[in-house]
C-alpha cells in the first residue's frame, strides 16, 4: 500500500498486524466547544488494530484504491462470503415469517431512521476540527444519498440520518488515528443500529466494520473517515462528502461494486454489472467485463469515483442493505 493516502478500505472480523508503538500520547485536553474530552490514558501513537479489526480487501482487483493510491487488504475469500451469506439468510428465516424473503425484510426496514454519533479527533493544537455547518452538511448528504434524490436512475433505500450528537477530543494520537482500538472503544455510543464516524487524519479516505462483525466487536464499530473529505473540506475530489456515504454501505454491508472482479456473483447484487477493477475520476463507458452484460457501474456509490461522479445505489443494494440491517442492527 501507499503510505500517502489509498482510499476507502473496509474492515473484517480477523488477525491484523498491529503497528508496533512507542512514543506517549499526547492527553486529550478539552476546548470551549468540546464535549466530554478523556484522556487517552496508556494510548500510544501510530496506527494499530486490535486483534480481529482487519482490512477486507476486494480480491481480483486492481492495486489502485480510490485517488489513485495503493490498497492495502488481504483477500476476502469466497468460502467466507459464502458463509457470511448463509449466516444471513438463516438469522432473517428465524427474524421473519416465510423465511427472508427480500419484499418482507425491505418492507420491515423501510424508514429506518438511523442515529449518528460524530466523534472530532483533533490534534493537540486543534487541527482537524471541522465546523457545525460542515457536521450538519454531511448528514445532509447522507439523508440525500440514500434517498436516491441524485439520479432518476437511483434507489431510495428507506434509510434517514439523524444527528444524535457530536464531541471533540484534542488528542494527538487519536486524531492520527493512533491506538484506534482504544479511542473508538472509550468513545463509541449507542447500540448496534447506531452509526458512529470518528474525523481523523490517516492514510485512507475511509474504512468501515461490517454489520456481522459487530457481536464480536462492538466497540470498534462504526466508520473512520478522514476529516478533510466532508462537505467544504480540503480533499480534492473527495470533498462533497460522499466519502462518508460509500463508508456507510460498507456499515450496512454492501461490498465494492468490483468485489469478485468478472464474476456473476462478484458483490452478491444482482443489478450492479460487473467490474474487473475500481474506477477512478469519472471514466464514462469503461466496460471492463466485455464478456458480461453492462457498463461499468462508475456512478455507483460503492465504486472509487470522484465524489462528483458518485449519484447512485442500485435496488439491489437497497435490499441488501435492508436485509443485513435486519439481521444484524435491527
Amino acid at each position: 500500500m501507499h503510505l500517502t493516502r489509498p482510499r476507502l478500505l473496509v474492515l473484517l472480523g480477523a488477525p491484523l498486524l498491529a503497528a508496533a508503538l512507542s512514543a506517549p500520547a499526547a492527553h486529550a485536553q478539552p476546548t470551549a466547544s468540546s464535549g466530554p474530552v478523556h484522556a487517552a490514558d496508556g494510548a500510544h501513537a501510530g496506527h494499530t488494530h486490535m486483534v480481529g479489526d482487519c482490512v477486507v480487501p476486494d480480491a481480483d482487483v486492481a492495486t489502485s484504491a480510490r485517488g489513485g493510491r495503493a490498497t492495502d487488504h488481504r483477500s476476502i475469500t469466497v468460502a467466507e462470503q459464502t458463509a457470511i451469506e448463509q449466516r444471513t439468510r438463516t438469522i432473517l428465516a428465524q427474524k421473519y415469517a416465510g423465511g427472508s424473503r427480500p419484499g418482507a425484510v425491505a418492507a420491515a426496514s423501510a424508514g429506518t431512521a438511523i442515529p449518528v454519533y460524530v466523534h472530532v479527533m483533533q490534534a493537540a493544537n486543534g487541527s482537524g476540527d471541522v465546523t457545525a455547518t460542515q457536521i450538519d452538511r454531511q448528514i445532509q448528504v447522507l439523508n440525500s444519498t440514500y434517498a436516491g434524490a441524485e439520479s432518476s436512475a437511483a434507489a431510495a433505500t428507506g434509510f434517514t440520518f439523524t444527528l444524535a450528537g457530536v464531541d471533540r477530543f484534542r488528542n494527538d494520537t487519536w486524531h492520527a488515528d493512533g491506538a484506534s482500538t482504544t479511542y473508538r472503544s472509550q468513545t463509541r455510543q449507542g447500540g448496534k443500529n447506531a452509526l458512529n464516524i470518528w474525523l481523523v487524519d490517516f492514510d485512507y479516505l475511509g474504512v468501515a466494520t461490517f454489520p456481522w462483525d459487530y457481536a464480536k466487536n462492538p466497540g470498534i464499530d462504526g466508520i473512520r473517515v478522514q476529516y478533510t473529505t466532508l462537505p467544504g473540506g480540503s480533499e480534492a475530489n473527495y470533498d462533497l462528502g460522499k466519502t462518508t456515504t460509500h463508508e456507510t454501505g460498507h456499515w450496512l454491508g454492501l461490498y465494492h461494486t468490483f468485489q469478485g472482479g468478472c464474476t456473476t456473483t462478484n458483490d452478491k447484487v444482482n443489478d450492479t454489472p460487473a467490474q474487473s477493477s475500481a474506477s477512478t475520476g469519472c471514466p464514462e463507458g469503461r466496460d471492463s467485463c466485455t464478456s458480461l452484460a453492462g457498463l461499468d457501474p462508475i456512478h455507483n456509490y460503492m465504486d472509487y469515483s470522484f465524489d462528483s461522479c458518485y449519484d447512485q445505489f442500485t435496488p439491489g443494494q437497497s435490499t441488501r442493505m435492508a436485509q443485513n440491517f435486519s439481521a444484524y442492527r435491527a
